[in-house]
């Protein structure tokens, strides 16, 4: 999967499209140094988000942010394998 455009919106969230969902807008948001998938405006012509493609949406963008290493500290991290 690739991360293939992203902005910010109004109240600085962010909205992101991936390669593998063009038709879907993906809205993150952030808590403390890290964004995380808020919401999926999904595209019935997309196939459907699995949990495991949300968490690599989460760490594409944050590897594009420059956020990687907080969101790989966060707490879910220590608790969960990915």
């Amino acid at each position: 999967m690739k991360l293939t455009k992203w902005s910010y919106t109004k109240r600085y969230n962010i909205k992101a499209q991936f390669d593998v969902f063009p038709n879907s807008v993906v809205l993150f948001r952030q808590i403390k140094e890290y964004y995380f998938v808020y919401t999926v405006n999904w595209s019935l012509k997309d196939p459907v988000v699995s949990k495991s493609e949300l968490a690599e949406m989460e760490r594409l963008l944050n590897k594009e942010l420059g956020t990687l290493e907080s969101y790989r500290q966060r707490k879910y991290f220590h608790n969960h394998s990915e």
